[in-house]
């Protein structure tokens, strides 16, 4: 893998073993939490929780993207994210925050206001300004693989060939991005955005091949649909199917694990640590 360690404003993020990266939902109507935490003092004991728990960053957004949800302004997600950034970055100085947003004015203001990197669900495709945007903040940059649109991704995705689909769009993507001279790349497969069970599965089970390109592979799966679906159950009882996806994930190549519960997911990455030397598959 090209980049082991990622820069998050002095701070090293060691990508050479699995990294926890905490979810803080500040949107009223996202898939699992959403509108669970309105205030700071509610945000911050989550906060405290998750870093206590071994989280190694947070990742905020300040709007859902779950399938059929519909978008909002830079201007409504700047009013939601800039006051929590402040007042962890005051409490947690030394907590590495990343910033959910597909809009690049959110990610300029959430750079200066002290967080670290930038996690676009849209790699680049929903705001022409964002590569450009990245490049001029030179900090790390997560894009994920999506087919359509949040508001209609699910309705018909359709692929050939999904793993090698997804591995041409980050060869494209990544070439982009490095001509304008940015190297911390964090790729994400995208898991349920424009993707159906069957394609979600195929993808992890084939997820290996994107490593190909060096670049680090974050994988989001915690209480999705693929496992919600298959188990039948609802996402508030998915945590077990979680942890059983976080040790394939492990298996195949990620390097950091999108979480909704750190303490279960650390204890993933510990096993996986124990086991990985002896596995000579």
């Amino acid at each position: 893998m090209k980049n082991q360690t990622i820069n998050c404003r002095g701070k090293l993020l060691d990508l050479s073993k699995p990294q926890i990266m905490g979810i803080i939902n500040l949107s009223p109507d996202s898939f699992f939490d959403g509108g669970k935490y309105t205030n700071q003092n509610e945000v911050l004991k989550l906060v405290e929780k998750m870093l206590e728990e071994g989280a190694d960053l947070l990742d905020l957004g300040g709007q859902s993207t779950r399938p059929g949800s519909q978008r909002i302004n830079a201007e409504i997600e700047l009013q939601r994210l800039l006051p929590y950034i402040e007042s962890i970055l005051k409490h947690f100085p030394e907590s590495i925050l990343s910033i959910d947003t597909y809009h690049s004015e959110v990610a300029k203001h959430a750079i200066y206001q002290g967080a670290s990197i930038i996690n676009d669900i849209s790699g680049g495709t929903m705001d022409e300004r964002m590569f450009e945007t990245i490049a001029e903040l030179r900090v790390p940059y997560i894009m994920m693989h999506i087919q359509g649109r949040p508001e209609t991704m699910q309705q018909n995705p359709t692929y050939e060939n999904i793993t090698l689909e997804v591995l041409d769009y980050f060869t494209l993507k990544t070439n982009q991005l490095k001509k304008l001279g940015i190297s911390d790349i964090i790729i994400d497969p995208g898991f349920g955005f424009g993707k159906n069970v069957e394609h979600n599965y195929q993808l992890l089970a084939e997820m290996h091949h994107l490593s190909i390109l060096g670049f680090p592979i974050l994988a989001g799966i915690s209480r999705k649909s693929m496992i919600c679906k298959v188990l039948e159950i609802k996402a508030m009882d998915a945590l077990n199917g979680t942890t059983a996806l976080h040790m394939l994930a492990l298996q195949k190549g990620a390097k950091i694990l999108r979480v909704h519960d750190v303490k279960e997911a650390k204890e993933c990455v510990k096993i996986w640590n124990e086991f990985e030397p002896y596995d000579i598959r």
